[in-house]
């Protein structure tokens, strides 16, 4: 039976709850698991080793957890695809992409600025091995080199919510897995899986999770590279807690309805944003959603002072309107020449939006600008 992301939100990773006898979603916490067949144990790790989806009773916790594995079917049917590897947090799912690509000889990536600050930094820095070429989008396909092993891209961009045609860069990728960081769209406003998209990323701390209480991040996939993730998280350890794979799942059943509520939100706030005397730009993606982010004249960090209501912290998707100075804290990692290139400038402010009223926080930005 097909149903509506909103239905599906509610229920995916949740289907047998009925069959089981129980209404929540059960939390398993062990760490390791009993089992009087260790020869059995043997041949179901030899299995795993070679790249197979543990089948039968878990075994330990770094190998799979049942609570997780929940999270992880629920993201992969939300976005389109058949399998999901979580991870400790969103820069442990890039770090463990990146690896795969290395593992297979493929260590040159190409990637789109601006991307998130510390993932930026990780392709610059070429810790795990990788080289990066930065490219635009219209430049990738000049680009791919026969050792191109990831073509990484985040649309809507952090920060300044620039959008990229995703079919558009599939095709220019040819054979080359088009990775799509996703954490701020969601599945709600975009599966770019559906335009081409073979690896598909989220910082599940975000909007996944949605309260500023979880720390977590998802690759959605295909079998084989899904294979090669498990391999690398249980050999890295960066594996997800099962209390944050019970909240995650959790997180997901309202997330149509929070992403909707406050792209509402947003959108009345970019647009008033847009008319203020101390506002030079706005930036709203065109998809909407619950970010904006816009450039004053002005010191922006006496704005960030000023707010009252507006949570004044670093990361996003919180049912609480957060504001930030990306130069100073999200890209402050970022060569200044490199941020400022990406259109990072030092007059930018990135805001989520939450749950509030909207003429309150109308209220507390007009407040807040006067600080200018």
């Amino acid at each position: 039976m097909t149903s509506s992301l909103r239905t599906r939100a509610v229920h995916a990773g949740r289907d047998d709850l009925t069959d089981l006898g129980v209404h929540a979603a059960p939390l398993d916490l062990s760490t390791t698991y009993p089992s009087r067949d260790s020869a059995a144990e043997a041949a179901r790790i030899d299995a795993f080793a070679a790249g197979a989806e543990l089948a039968g009773p878990p075994i330990y916790g770094r190998v799979g957890n049942p609570t997780v594995e929940r999270f992880e079917r629920a993201l992969a049917e939300l976005e389109g695809f058949d399998h999901g590897v979580a991870f400790a947090s969103g820069m442990a799912a890039v770090s463990a992409c990146l690896l795969s690509a290395v593992a297979q000889g493929k260590r040159h990536i190409v990637a789109v600025r601006p991307l998130y600050g510390c993932s930026d930094h990780l392709l610059e820095s070429g810790l795990l091995g990788t080289e990066v070429t930065w490219a635009a989008p219209g430049a990738v396909a000049a680009a791919l080199r026969p050792d191109t092993g990831l073509v990484f891209v985040e649309t809507p961009a952090n920060p300044t919510l620039a959008e990229v045609d995703i079919a558009e860069l599939a095709l220019a990728c040819g054979e080359v897995p088009l990775l799509v960081d996703n954490t701020f769209a969601t599945p709600v406003l975009q599966r770019p899986g559906r335009h081409g998209a073979r690896i598909v990323l989220h910082s599940a701390t975000k909007f996944l999770g949605g309260h500023g209480d979880v720390m977590g991040g998802i690759v959605v996939c295909d079998a084989s590279e899904a294979a090669r993730l498990r391999q690398i998280r249980f050999a890295t350890g960066g594996v997800l807690h099962p209390l944050a794979g019970y909240l995650l799942l959790r997180g997901l059943s309202t997330l149509p309805l929070r992403v909707g509520a406050a792209s509402a939100t947003t959108s009345t706030l970019a647009s008033r944003l847009g008319e203020h005397p101390a506002v030079t730009a706005v930036h709203y993606p065109g998809i909407g959603g619950p970010l904006v982010a816009f450039e004053v004249d002005g010191d922006p960090h006496a704005l960030i002072k000023a707010v009252r209501l507006i949570t004044p912290a670093v990361s996003l998707g919180s049912v609480d309107t957060l504001i930030q100075h990306p130069g100073s804290i999200s890209h402050r990692i970022v060569d200044e020449g490199d941020r400022h290139g990406a259109g990072v400038s030092d007059q930018l402010i990135r805001m989520s939006v939450g749950l509030e009223d909207v003429e309150d926080l109308w209220a507390d930005l007009e407040q807040a600008l006067k600080a200018l």
